[in-house]
């Protein structure tokens, strides 16, 4: 199958560090092996660069294009030797391996790799022990993830449309890979099928409510509250040889501050999407190497962190759940690890965490729950496309702005006060007024020029802001949909199997049952993603729209000032 050509349907960005090909819309691309396993090729561009790419991105030349998602990388992919050659590179380099972001054991058992926490690993730097870390991380981190990883771009970086890489890794379940690999690897099929059983303590219980009007809701957090980040200041250590900057987050339930760095929201932003793969978790601020001790970009990722804790603050369980506790109160180094180490110990990571959930006894309707779910589906496609649309009219704002709209306006002012310079050759009273009205015009496109460039700070890059936010969120759906589609087809396959008395009706309305646990949860998470959206759109537009009425006041003002200036 060597030798093939086909066209790309999509754009996709390789991720650096991994065996990932780019590739653009409309390139013609060719394709060596197509045997790599669940919907990967392996090709080269037309730049000649080799490298791996999903299937479902490209569509032979003689055959129609495919409509499904971009799959996860095989977890056991060890062939070819230009991807062996680049995976020693990489060990050598201490960069994470390719295998790393697809473990063939749980993530829970890797623990030695953070032992060291203060040393081992520096702040906006790809993380060495990344291992299990399979729904995607900030731009920069290695391991091989599913197109357009949400964490490969920031606030005013591309929106990208496509899932979630694997969207657990708990284990190495090898059935069915091919049509639902998300649901089998995060462990969603055995749980359907009864092969787990996890003990729950009743502090670790999640309830899920029905409201009276049928709407499907997490239980609130019983004690709401919110936290403020505040006073980075550079600290260092290895008598000067590192530096990192310290953020000061203090909880109200509490306000205990404790001092936390970029890497430590890095390690609960892992944590998290490990353990909860139905829940999308807001992506934090890329990383970067270069300027990060600069103070604009201090104050605007403390702008963005904060948000970050606030949205987790404000999910029903994310609020509530031990590792988030942890990162938000723990002011002891011992007490610290000895947290770390429990939390990448939990066993109600992924599906797993289906037992930790307490659902309602009402057995849901089966065909209401799909209609409901490719509905959102739906939207959430149509949703991504607005957002990616609207992140890249932001873009191209903000570049205007500090840009060719400054510029125009100091051109502007320029030319008056060239006027104005000529004028002043005139060396009669009258025409005094006049030539400094005229060099104060100029002035004040000059000074116009430079809100223009000012004015991002406040109404666009809040704004690109919150896309950021619902770009990554938006990415993980569908993926966490597909773990709900997988759900049902295996209890499909079991009714179909008790139709036909192969199996006893007892086993049939218990894979029927927790079926229904993973459709409260699913339907959980999609009420409570739709109630965040409204609100924080709504106040989105509302800051936007206030500060721009600001900031065309205000040119208002300065014009009307240099008009009161002609007599």
């Amino acid at each position: 199958m060597s030798g093939l050509q086909a066209r790309a349907l999509y754009d996709f960005e390789g991720q650096p560090g991994t065996a990932e090909l780019t590739i653009a819309t409309n390139e013609v691309v060719t394709v060596t092996r197509q045997d790599i396993g669940e919907g990967w090729w392996e090709g080269h561009n037309s730049r000649g660069e080799s490298g791996l790419f999903p299937a479902s991105y490209v569509e032979l030349l003689s055959a129609p294009p495919p409509a499904i998602p971009p799959p996860p990388l095989p977890q056991g992919f060890t062939s070819g030797s230009d991807y062996e050659q680049i995976r020693r590179q990489q060990d050598d380099g201490n960069q994470t391996p390719l295998s790393s972001s697809y473990p063939s054991t749980p993530h829970h058992q890797g623990t030695g790799s953070y032992e060291d926490w203060d040393d081992e690993w520096d702040d906006d730097e790809p993380s060495e022990h990344n291992h299990g870390n399979d729904r995607m991380q900030s731009a920069g981190d290695s391991g091989l993830s599913v197109p357009g990883s949400q964490m490969r771009s920031s606030s005013t970086g591309d929106v990208s449309s496509v899932g979630k890489g694997d969207s657990g890794g708990k284990g190495t379940f090898r059935r069915n890979l091919n049509r639902f690999s998300t649901f089998v690897k995060s462990g969603g099929e055995d749980f359907i099928l009864g092969k787990t059983k996890i003990s729950v303590s009743n502090e670790v219980i999640v309830r899920i409510l029905e409201t009276e009007d049928g709407f499907i809701i997490w239980s609130p957090n019983p004690n709401p509250y919110h936290c403020s980040i505040k006073s980075p200041k550079k600290e260092s250590k290895l008598k000067g040889l590192k530096s990192y900057i310290a953020y000061q987050i203090t909880p109200s339930f509490n306000s205990i501050q404790v001092s936390r760095r970029f890497k430590h929201f890095d390690w609960l932003h892992q944590r998290l999407e490990e353990k909860f793969s139905l829940i999308p978790i807001p992506p934090i601020p890329d990383k970067q190497i270069s300027g990060r001790y600069e103070d604009s970009f201090i104050e605007h990722r403390m702008v963005r962190l904060q948000n970050w804790v606030d949205r987790i603050a404000r999910h029903p369980v994310l609020s509530c759940c031990e590792v988030f506790m942890h990162f938000l109160t723990c002011t002891d180094e011992k007490r610290w690890k000895q947290g770390k180490r429990r939390a990448e110990k939990d066993e109600l990571l992924g599906a797993s965490f289906f037992h930790a959930l307490e659902t309602p006894p009402r057995a849901l309707d089966i065909q209401q729950v799909v209609n409901q779910t490719e509905h959102f589906g739906k939207f959430v496609k149509s949703m991504d496309d607005s957002v990616k649309n609207l992140q890249a009219v932001v873009i191209d704002q903000i570049k205007k702005h500090t840009g060719p709209y400054k510029r125009e306006f100091q051109k502007v002012g320029q030319v008056f006060r060239t006027l104005a310079a000529s004028f002043e050759m005139d060396n009669n009273i009258y025409a005094i007024d006049l030539t400094n009205a005229v060099k104060n015009t100029g002035e004040t496109y000059d000074s116009i020029g430079r809100l223009f460039e000012e004015q991002p700070r406040y109404d666009l890059e809040p704004m690109g802001d919150v896309l950021h936010e619902y770009k990554g969120m938006l990415a993980e759906f569908p993926e966490i949909l597909n773990v709900h589609k997988g759900s049902l087809q295996k209890t499909r396959e079991y009714e179909k199997l008790a139709f036909e008395r192969k199996v006893d009706s007892s086993l049939l309305q218990e894979v029927r049952s927790r079926m229904d646990v993973v459709s409260y949860a699913t339907l959980a998470e999609i009420n409570h993603f739709q109630s965040e959206r409204i609100e924080d759109f709504n106040k989105m537009m509302k800051e936007y729209l206030s500060e721009q009425i600001k900031f065309y006041e205000k040119i208002v003002v300065k014009l009307q000032e240099s008009l009161s200036a002609y007599r």
